[in-house]
């Protein structure tokens, strides 16, 4: 007689370890972004009393507490500040769609010697730290005489933009040139067809370099705080760091002006996030 096997003991299912790891990372990811803001907006709802007896996390007396927010819109001279961001963000996000869709279709679609050398210049400008370069260009802008001027950023912000150059010139790269060789068989020049053939194409990479640009441009601190010193010239980036000034200590005022500066852009990405995505894989795939 041969004795029965022995049964076998069931295994135990193996836990992933790369799912593991990839949730954890985006979990702490999160925490790391998402903790500050919270602190801030936590703050922003808080008496002075409540900021000075607890902690970073404690809780709000009173949820609709919304005076330092009437305190850091009135005193921060938030409305005079959007308005100068709004009128910088017009004109230099609508230049940097103009320029930088025409030098994109120039580069794709001419071809002449120094095409080659152009692409060069691009590729450098990328690499070379702004920094560097502030000297002279101030020294520029200066003999203009735009220092001081809302045109100041605005023309640098124009001039300065080679990511958006890229990204058009990734997308008319995807549009065949048999467009342009019908439209020219039946009279039209190279400005008619980047006007009415190329310009409605890239409604995708318009919509990525409007909302890129835009943020950038709103955020942007250094530009306008070193081309326009006048108080009432401020953007809202400035503002903040003017309003810093008399409430040095009341935490409370500042994180509400902290909120109403990163509400915006905020929600602007949230609601137009699917158009910097995709946008995004549509020029890589181009």
């Amino acid at each position: 007689m041969t004795p029965a096997p022995a049964a076998r003991r069931p295994r135990r299912p193996r836990v992933p370890v790369g799912p593991v790891l990839m949730y954890l990372s985006l979990i702490v990811a999160s925490a790391v972004v998402l903790l500050p803001l919270a602190v801030v907006l936590l703050t922003s709802l808080k008496t002075s009393r409540e900021v000075g007896d607890g902690g970073a996390l404690s809780l709000p007396g009173d949820w609709l507490n919304f005076d330092n927010y009437v305190t850091a819109f009135d005193d921060g001279n938030m409305v005079t500040a959007f308005g100068n961001t709004a009128f910088i963000l017009l004109f230099s996000i609508a230049g940097t769609v103009v320029i930088g869709s025409m030098t994109a279709y120039a580069i794709d679609r001419f071809d002449f010697r120094a095409k080659k050398l152009v692409m060069a210049l691009f590729l450098i400008a990328t690499l070379v730290p702004a920094v560097t370069t502030q000297v002279a260009t101030f020294q520029v802008i200066s003999g203009f005489g735009l220092v001081d001027t809302r045109w100041a950023p605005i023309l640098l912000y124009m001039g300065t933009d080679i990511v958006s150059v890229y990204i058009f010139l990734q997308f008319i790269r995807g549009i065949p040139t048999s467009l342009d060789e019908a439209a020219r068989l039946d009279g039209a020049n190279s400005f008619t067809i980047y006007r009415k053939i190329i310009f409605p194409l890239l409604k995708p990479a318009i919509a990525t370099v409007v909302i890129i640009k835009g943020i950038t441009t709103y955020n942007d601190f250094y530009i306008p705080f070193l081309y326009m010193h006048s108080e009432d010239l401020g953007t809202i980036s400035t503002a903040l760091f003017r309003f810093k000034g008399p409430f040095g200590a009341h935490w409370e005022a500042i994180s509400a002006g902290a909120i109403l500066v990163i509400l915006p852009t905020l929600v602007i990405f949230l609601l137009l996030q699917r158009w910097i995505y995709n946008g995004f894989s549509q020029g890589a795939t181009k």
